[in-house]
Protein backbone atom coordinates (compact mmCIF):
# COMPACT_ATOMS: atom_id res chain seq x y z
CA UNK A 1 0.00 0.00 0.00
CA UNK A 2 1.18 3.63 -0.76
CA UNK A 3 2.50 6.04 2.15
CA UNK A 4 0.62 8.69 3.57
CA UNK A 5 1.41 11.68 1.95
CA UNK A 6 2.52 14.91 4.41
CA UNK A 7 4.15 17.73 5.02
CA UNK A 8 7.50 17.31 6.65
CA UNK A 9 8.01 18.74 10.35
CA UNK A 10 11.81 18.17 9.80
CA UNK A 11 14.76 20.37 11.36
CA UNK A 12 14.61 23.44 9.55
CA UNK A 13 18.15 24.23 7.97
CA UNK A 14 17.34 28.23 8.11
CA UNK A 15 20.37 29.35 10.24
CA UNK A 16 22.37 26.23 9.94
CA UNK A 17 22.85 26.48 6.23
CA UNK A 18 23.66 23.81 3.62
CA UNK A 19 26.10 22.46 1.62
CA UNK A 20 30.28 22.31 2.24
CA UNK A 21 31.63 24.98 4.52
CA UNK A 22 35.39 24.31 3.30
CA UNK A 23 36.07 26.63 0.54
CA UNK A 24 38.24 24.64 -1.65
CA UNK A 25 40.45 24.75 -5.30
CA UNK A 26 36.80 23.80 -6.92
CA UNK A 27 34.75 26.78 -5.39
CA UNK A 28 37.61 29.17 -5.85
CA UNK A 29 37.37 28.34 -9.42
CA UNK A 30 33.92 29.03 -9.58
CA UNK A 31 32.47 33.03 -10.36
CA UNK A 32 32.85 35.28 -7.55
CA UNK A 33 29.11 35.55 -7.45
CA UNK A 34 28.88 31.75 -7.11
CA UNK A 35 31.16 32.07 -4.00
CA UNK A 36 29.65 34.29 -2.30
CA UNK A 37 25.86 32.53 -2.90
CA UNK A 38 27.73 29.44 -1.68
CA UNK A 39 29.03 31.18 1.44
CA UNK A 40 25.91 32.48 2.60
CA UNK A 41 24.00 29.65 1.72
CA UNK A 42 26.67 27.63 3.88
CA UNK A 43 26.62 29.73 6.64
CA UNK A 44 22.55 30.00 7.00
CA UNK A 45 23.16 33.93 8.07
CA UNK A 46 26.30 35.50 7.41
CA UNK A 47 27.42 39.69 7.41
CA UNK A 48 28.92 41.20 4.12
CA UNK A 49 32.49 42.12 6.31
CA UNK A 50 33.02 38.17 7.06
CA UNK A 51 31.65 37.04 3.68
CA UNK A 52 34.50 38.96 2.11
CA UNK A 53 36.95 38.19 4.83
CA UNK A 54 36.12 34.44 4.64
CA UNK A 55 36.55 34.70 0.90
CA UNK A 56 39.52 37.35 0.71
CA UNK A 57 37.81 39.95 -1.52
CA UNK A 58 37.17 43.15 -0.84
CA UNK A 59 34.21 44.52 0.86
CA UNK A 60 32.87 46.09 -2.08
CA UNK A 61 33.06 43.59 -4.42
CA UNK A 62 30.72 41.85 -2.06
CA UNK A 63 28.57 44.63 -1.34
CA UNK A 64 28.20 44.82 -5.24
CA UNK A 65 27.81 41.07 -6.08
CA UNK A 66 24.87 40.73 -3.25
CA UNK A 67 22.95 43.97 -4.49
CA UNK A 68 22.36 42.34 -7.46
CA UNK A 69 21.50 38.67 -5.43
CA UNK A 70 19.12 40.94 -4.06
CA UNK A 71 17.62 42.38 -6.60
CA UNK A 72 17.27 38.74 -8.59
CA UNK A 73 15.46 37.52 -5.65
CA UNK A 74 17.82 35.11 -4.17
CA UNK A 75 19.34 36.72 -1.13
CA UNK A 76 17.49 38.80 1.90
CA UNK A 77 19.14 40.98 4.75
CA UNK A 78 17.90 40.04 8.35
CA UNK A 79 18.58 41.58 11.29
CA UNK A 80 21.47 40.35 13.75
CA UNK A 81 20.26 38.32 16.17
CA UNK A 82 23.60 38.41 18.28
CA UNK A 83 24.88 41.83 17.54
CA UNK A 84 24.58 45.34 19.81
CA UNK A 85 21.78 47.46 18.09
CA UNK A 86 21.65 50.26 20.43
CA UNK A 87 24.16 52.44 18.72
CA UNK A 88 24.34 53.24 15.51
CA UNK A 89 22.54 51.80 12.04
CA UNK A 90 21.06 48.03 13.40
CA UNK A 91 23.29 45.02 11.88
CA UNK A 92 21.93 42.77 9.98
CA UNK A 93 22.64 39.56 8.12
CA UNK A 94 22.11 37.89 4.97
CA UNK A 95 20.18 34.85 4.45
CA UNK A 96 19.38 33.06 1.14
CA UNK A 97 15.33 33.69 0.66
CA UNK A 98 13.46 30.01 0.86
CA UNK A 99 11.14 30.23 -2.05
CA UNK A 100 13.73 31.98 -4.26
CA UNK A 101 13.97 28.06 -5.97
CA UNK A 102 12.00 24.86 -5.07
CA UNK A 103 12.91 21.35 -6.23
CA UNK A 104 12.12 18.14 -6.25
CA UNK A 105 14.31 15.01 -4.62
CA UNK A 106 13.42 11.54 -6.00
CA UNK A 107 14.81 8.51 -5.48
CA UNK A 108 13.54 4.87 -6.84
CA UNK A 109 14.13 1.58 -5.97
CA UNK A 110 13.00 -1.66 -6.15
CA UNK A 111 10.59 -1.61 -3.62
CA UNK A 112 9.21 1.91 -3.20
CA UNK A 113 9.77 4.71 -4.96
CA UNK A 114 9.94 8.63 -2.50
CA UNK A 115 9.64 11.91 -3.78
CA UNK A 116 10.11 15.26 -1.53
CA UNK A 117 9.15 19.29 -2.55
CA UNK A 118 12.74 21.42 -0.71
CA UNK A 119 12.87 25.01 -1.21
CA UNK A 120 15.97 27.19 -1.42
CA UNK A 121 17.34 26.51 1.99
CA UNK A 122 16.60 22.50 1.63
CA UNK A 123 13.94 22.46 4.09
CA UNK A 124 11.81 19.39 3.08
CA UNK A 125 7.99 21.06 2.38
CA UNK A 126 6.07 18.11 1.39
CA UNK A 127 6.62 13.82 1.24
CA UNK A 128 5.14 11.12 -0.62
CA UNK A 129 6.08 7.68 -1.32
CA UNK A 130 4.60 5.09 -3.45
CA UNK A 131 5.32 1.17 -3.23
CA UNK A 132 6.18 -1.00 -6.06
CA UNK A 133 6.10 -4.67 -5.98
CA UNK A 134 5.89 -5.60 -9.81
CA UNK A 135 9.74 -6.25 -10.41
CA UNK A 136 11.90 -4.54 -12.63
CA UNK A 137 10.06 -1.97 -14.85
CA UNK A 138 9.81 -0.96 -18.37
CA UNK A 139 10.23 2.88 -19.45
CA UNK A 140 6.96 3.94 -19.65
CA UNK A 141 5.99 2.32 -16.45
CA UNK A 142 8.64 3.88 -14.75
CA UNK A 143 7.35 7.91 -16.25
CA UNK A 144 3.70 6.89 -15.19
CA UNK A 145 4.85 6.40 -11.38
CA UNK A 146 7.40 9.72 -11.73
CA UNK A 147 4.28 11.47 -12.70
CA UNK A 148 1.65 9.81 -10.44
CA UNK A 149 4.11 10.92 -7.61
CA UNK A 150 5.49 14.04 -8.37
CA UNK A 151 1.99 15.21 -8.94
CA UNK A 152 0.99 13.69 -5.39
CA UNK A 153 4.07 15.51 -3.59
CA UNK A 154 3.11 18.82 -5.61
CA UNK A 155 -0.41 18.43 -4.26
CA UNK A 156 0.68 18.45 -0.96
CA UNK A 157 3.14 21.21 -1.04
CA UNK A 158 0.41 23.25 -2.87
CA UNK A 159 2.90 24.05 -6.06
CA UNK A 160 2.61 24.21 -9.23
CA UNK A 161 4.57 22.22 -11.85
CA UNK A 162 5.74 25.58 -13.18
CA UNK A 163 7.04 26.73 -9.87
CA UNK A 164 9.62 23.50 -9.97
CA UNK A 165 13.18 24.56 -10.75
CA UNK A 166 14.68 21.43 -10.70
CA UNK A 167 14.07 17.25 -9.93
CA UNK A 168 17.05 15.35 -8.63
CA UNK A 169 16.58 11.49 -9.17
CA UNK A 170 18.92 8.62 -7.86
CA UNK A 171 18.67 5.13 -8.69
CA UNK A 172 20.95 2.39 -8.44
CA UNK A 173 22.78 0.89 -11.24
CA UNK A 174 25.06 2.58 -13.92
CA UNK A 175 24.11 5.71 -14.12
CA UNK A 176 26.08 8.24 -17.02
CA UNK A 177 25.44 11.55 -15.07
CA UNK A 178 26.52 13.68 -17.77
CA UNK A 179 25.07 12.21 -20.62
CA UNK A 180 22.00 11.48 -18.39
CA UNK A 181 21.48 7.96 -19.70
CA UNK A 182 20.99 4.65 -17.30
CA UNK A 183 23.12 2.08 -18.65
CA UNK A 184 21.46 -0.64 -16.43
CA UNK A 185 19.77 -0.48 -13.39
CA UNK A 186 18.48 -3.41 -11.27
CA UNK A 187 14.56 -1.54 -11.65
CA UNK A 188 14.70 -1.02 -15.18
CA UNK A 189 14.44 -3.90 -17.87
CA UNK A 190 15.67 -2.22 -20.45
CA UNK A 191 19.25 -1.12 -20.70
CA UNK A 192 21.12 2.11 -22.32
CA UNK A 193 18.00 4.66 -21.29
CA UNK A 194 18.11 8.28 -21.87
CA UNK A 195 16.22 8.95 -19.15
CA UNK A 196 16.84 12.17 -18.92
CA UNK A 197 15.59 13.27 -22.01
CA UNK A 198 12.82 11.04 -21.47
CA UNK A 199 12.00 12.77 -18.22
CA UNK A 200 12.83 16.19 -19.39
CA UNK A 201 10.04 15.59 -22.27
CA UNK A 202 7.48 15.36 -20.09
CA UNK A 203 8.45 17.66 -17.11
CA UNK A 204 8.58 21.37 -17.54
CA UNK A 205 11.73 21.76 -15.36
CA UNK A 206 15.79 20.67 -16.07
CA UNK A 207 16.35 16.98 -14.52
CA UNK A 208 19.17 15.65 -13.23
CA UNK A 209 19.92 11.72 -12.68
CA UNK A 210 22.89 10.33 -10.94
CA UNK A 211 23.61 6.91 -9.10
CA UNK A 212 21.62 6.91 -5.34
CA UNK A 213 25.16 5.97 -3.83
CA UNK A 214 26.42 8.88 -5.64
CA UNK A 215 22.96 10.93 -4.16
CA UNK A 216 24.28 9.44 -0.54
CA UNK A 217 27.22 11.22 -0.51
CA UNK A 218 26.07 14.17 -1.15
CA UNK A 219 22.96 14.38 1.42
CA UNK A 220 26.55 14.01 3.57
CA UNK A 221 28.18 16.47 2.46
CA UNK A 222 25.16 19.10 1.80
CA UNK A 223 23.36 17.92 5.44
CA UNK A 224 26.15 15.34 7.21
CA UNK A 225 28.77 15.07 8.77
CA UNK A 226 30.94 15.56 5.52
CA UNK A 227 29.84 19.50 5.54
CA UNK A 228 33.08 20.30 7.57
CA UNK A 229 35.22 17.99 4.93
CA UNK A 230 36.40 18.36 1.75
CA UNK A 231 37.59 14.83 1.12
CA UNK A 232 35.36 11.35 2.29
CA UNK A 233 34.06 8.45 0.95
CA UNK A 234 30.54 6.88 1.50
CA UNK A 235 29.46 3.21 1.02
CA UNK A 236 26.37 1.89 1.48
CA UNK A 237 24.69 -1.42 2.33
CA UNK A 238 21.33 -1.70 0.81
CA UNK A 239 19.46 -4.16 -1.76
CA UNK A 240 23.09 -3.59 -3.25
CA UNK A 241 26.30 -2.54 -2.69
CA UNK A 242 27.27 1.19 -3.48
CA UNK A 243 29.69 4.15 -2.93
CA UNK A 244 29.87 7.67 -3.35
CA UNK A 245 33.30 9.62 -3.37
CA UNK A 246 33.56 13.38 -2.44
CA UNK A 247 37.46 14.92 -3.39
CA UNK A 248 37.22 18.44 -3.23
CA UNK A 249 33.44 19.16 -2.35
CA UNK A 250 32.60 17.16 -5.42
CA UNK A 251 31.88 13.77 -6.54
CA UNK A 252 33.60 12.02 -8.29
CA UNK A 253 32.42 9.72 -11.05
CA UNK A 254 35.63 9.34 -13.14
CA UNK A 255 36.33 9.60 -16.38
CA UNK A 256 33.55 8.25 -18.18
CA UNK A 257 30.97 8.88 -15.34
CA UNK A 258 30.73 5.23 -14.20
CA UNK A 259 33.43 5.09 -11.63
CA UNK A 260 33.39 3.71 -8.08
CA UNK A 261 31.36 0.89 -8.41
CA UNK A 262 32.62 -1.07 -5.44
CA UNK A 263 29.42 -3.33 -5.87
CA UNK A 264 30.10 -4.77 -8.77
CA UNK A 265 34.49 -4.87 -8.49
CA UNK A 266 35.55 -8.38 -8.64
CA UNK A 267 36.34 -10.14 -4.98
CA UNK A 268 36.20 -13.91 -5.95
CA UNK A 269 36.83 -15.21 -9.88
CA UNK A 270 33.92 -17.34 -11.70
CA UNK A 271 32.59 -16.45 -8.27
CA UNK A 272 28.52 -16.29 -7.13
CA UNK A 273 26.14 -15.01 -10.01
CA UNK A 274 25.58 -11.13 -9.37
CA UNK A 275 22.07 -9.35 -10.81
CA UNK A 276 24.12 -6.99 -13.38
CA UNK A 277 24.86 -10.50 -14.97
CA UNK A 278 28.80 -10.77 -13.91
CA UNK A 279 30.15 -13.24 -11.71
CA UNK A 280 32.22 -12.94 -8.11
CA UNK A 281 30.71 -9.19 -7.61
CA UNK A 282 31.11 -7.94 -4.06
CA UNK A 283 27.53 -7.42 -3.95
CA UNK A 284 26.97 -10.89 -5.14
CA UNK A 285 28.15 -11.84 -1.36
CA UNK A 286 26.68 -8.78 0.54
CA UNK A 287 23.91 -7.61 -0.66
CA UNK A 288 20.23 -8.65 0.29
CA UNK A 289 19.37 -10.99 -2.14
CA UNK A 290 23.15 -12.79 -1.43
CA UNK A 291 22.31 -13.45 1.72
CA UNK A 292 18.52 -14.86 0.64
CA UNK A 293 20.11 -17.12 -1.72
CA UNK A 294 22.57 -18.15 0.88
CA UNK A 295 20.19 -18.49 3.97
CA UNK A 296 17.26 -20.40 1.21
CA UNK A 297 20.10 -23.36 1.27
CA UNK A 298 21.83 -23.56 4.19
CA UNK A 299 18.89 -23.16 6.58
CA UNK A 300 17.16 -25.87 4.65
CA UNK A 301 13.64 -23.32 4.51
CA UNK A 302 10.43 -24.93 2.94
CA UNK A 303 10.35 -23.77 -0.86
CA UNK A 304 6.44 -23.55 -0.69
CA UNK A 305 6.62 -21.61 2.25
CA UNK A 306 6.70 -17.66 0.02
CA UNK A 307 8.70 -14.94 1.89
CA UNK A 308 9.61 -11.84 0.67
CA UNK A 309 13.33 -11.01 0.93
CA UNK A 310 12.81 -8.51 3.88
CA UNK A 311 11.37 -11.52 5.76
CA UNK A 312 13.73 -13.67 4.74
CA UNK A 313 16.52 -11.30 6.16
CA UNK A 314 14.43 -11.16 9.17
CA UNK A 315 14.20 -14.39 10.36
CA UNK A 316 17.67 -15.17 9.10
CA UNK A 317 19.40 -12.08 11.51
CA UNK A 318 16.71 -13.36 14.47
CA UNK A 319 18.87 -17.37 14.22
CA UNK A 320 21.78 -16.00 13.80
CA UNK A 321 21.29 -13.98 17.16
CA UNK A 322 19.55 -16.81 18.82
CA UNK A 323 23.25 -18.52 17.78
CA UNK A 324 22.10 -20.82 14.95
CA UNK A 325 25.98 -21.58 13.17
CA UNK A 326 24.38 -21.87 9.75
CA UNK A 327 23.19 -18.22 10.02
CA UNK A 328 25.88 -16.73 11.82
CA UNK A 329 28.39 -17.88 9.16
CA UNK A 330 26.17 -16.46 6.57
CA UNK A 331 26.60 -13.12 8.45
CA UNK A 332 30.31 -13.67 8.87
CA UNK A 333 31.40 -14.59 5.45
CA UNK A 334 29.40 -11.43 4.07
CA UNK A 335 31.49 -9.70 6.59
CA UNK A 336 34.52 -10.78 5.81
CA UNK A 337 34.22 -10.01 1.94
CA UNK A 338 32.69 -6.44 3.05
CA UNK A 339 35.84 -6.02 4.91
CA UNK A 340 38.17 -7.08 1.80
CA UNK A 341 36.23 -3.79 -0.02
CA UNK A 342 36.08 -1.61 2.32
CA UNK A 343 40.00 -2.31 3.03
CA UNK A 344 40.36 -1.56 -0.92
CA UNK A 345 38.53 1.81 -0.64
CA UNK A 346 41.19 2.93 2.10
CA UNK A 347 43.86 1.77 0.42
CA UNK A 348 42.74 3.20 -3.23
CA UNK A 349 41.47 6.55 -2.01
CA UNK A 350 42.78 7.17 1.28
CA UNK A 351 39.98 8.77 2.19
CA UNK A 352 40.02 11.46 5.18
CA UNK A 353 37.05 9.70 6.44
CA UNK A 354 34.76 6.69 5.50
CA UNK A 355 31.33 6.37 6.33
CA UNK A 356 29.04 3.28 6.25
CA UNK A 357 25.75 3.87 5.58
CA UNK A 358 22.66 1.71 4.65
CA UNK A 359 19.50 0.22 6.59
CA UNK A 360 21.00 -3.01 6.77
CA UNK A 361 23.77 -1.68 9.05
CA UNK A 362 21.01 -3.12 11.82
CA UNK A 363 22.33 -6.64 11.56
CA UNK A 364 25.24 -5.64 13.17
CA UNK A 365 27.04 -8.74 11.87
CA UNK A 366 27.95 -6.56 8.60
CA UNK A 367 30.13 -3.92 10.80
CA UNK A 368 31.13 -6.02 13.69
CA UNK A 369 34.41 -5.08 15.17
CA UNK A 370 36.12 -7.94 13.94
CA UNK A 371 35.24 -6.85 10.29
CA UNK A 372 36.50 -3.04 10.88
CA UNK A 373 39.58 -5.05 12.43
CA UNK A 374 40.17 -6.85 9.34
CA UNK A 375 39.64 -3.65 7.00
CA UNK A 376 42.14 -1.69 9.21
CA UNK A 377 44.50 -4.81 9.16
CA UNK A 378 46.64 -3.49 6.42
CA UNK A 379 47.39 -0.04 7.87
CA UNK A 380 47.79 -1.64 11.05
CA UNK A 381 50.93 -4.00 8.95
CA UNK A 382 52.40 -0.75 7.60
CA UNK A 383 52.01 1.57 10.87
CA UNK A 384 49.73 3.71 9.06
CA UNK A 385 47.31 5.42 10.45
CA UNK A 386 44.02 3.96 10.57
CA UNK A 387 41.56 6.07 8.41
CA UNK A 388 38.40 7.06 10.54
CA UNK A 389 35.00 5.53 10.23
CA UNK A 390 31.83 6.62 11.05
CA UNK A 391 28.15 4.40 11.42
CA UNK A 392 25.67 6.42 10.10
CA UNK A 393 21.96 5.11 9.26
CA UNK A 394 20.01 8.24 8.92
CA UNK A 395 16.77 6.17 7.47
CA UNK A 396 15.21 6.50 4.14
CA UNK A 397 14.71 10.35 3.64
CA UNK A 398 18.69 10.60 3.34
CA UNK A 399 18.26 9.22 -0.22
CA UNK A 400 15.84 11.93 -1.76
CA UNK A 401 18.01 14.83 0.65
CA UNK A 402 20.96 13.96 -1.53
CA UNK A 403 18.51 14.78 -4.53
CA UNK A 404 17.82 17.88 -3.49
CA UNK A 405 21.39 18.68 -3.26
CA UNK A 406 21.54 17.96 -6.91
CA UNK A 407 18.86 19.45 -7.51
CA UNK A 408 19.32 22.29 -5.47
CA UNK A 409 23.06 22.32 -7.16
CA UNK A 410 21.78 22.69 -10.71
CA UNK A 411 18.65 24.95 -10.00
CA UNK A 412 21.84 27.57 -9.19
CA UNK A 413 24.35 26.52 -11.80
CA UNK A 414 22.89 29.34 -14.11
CA UNK A 415 23.17 32.02 -11.40
CA UNK A 416 23.70 35.06 -13.64
CA UNK A 417 26.14 37.61 -12.04
CA UNK A 418 24.07 40.63 -11.82
CA UNK A 419 27.47 42.85 -10.74
CA UNK A 420 30.72 42.99 -12.15
CA UNK A 421 32.27 39.72 -11.52
CA UNK A 422 35.71 40.56 -10.11
CA UNK A 423 37.55 40.42 -6.60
Amino acid sequence: MDGIDQVSQDDDPHGTGIGPILTTARTRGRSLTHQVFEKIRSSGRISRSDVAKDLGVSPGSVTAIVAGLMDAGFVRESPSPSRDTLRGRPPVDLTIIPEARFVIGVNMRADQHMAVVADSCGKTLAYAEKSHSAGRMDVPAMLEDLDELIGRVLKTSGLARNQISALGLGLPGFVDHAAGMVHWSPILRDRKVELRAALESRFPFSVQIDNDANLLAMAESWFGVGRKLSDFAVVTIEQGVGMGLILDNAIYRGALGLGLEIGHTTVQLDGALCRCGQRGCLEAYVADYALVREASTAMEWDPRVARSPQQALEMLFDQAKAGNDAARLIFNRAGRYLSLGLANVIRIFDPELLIISGARLRYDYLYAEEVLAEMHSFSDQIGRQRTRVEINTWGDLVWVRGAVAMALSAATEDLSAPARDTP
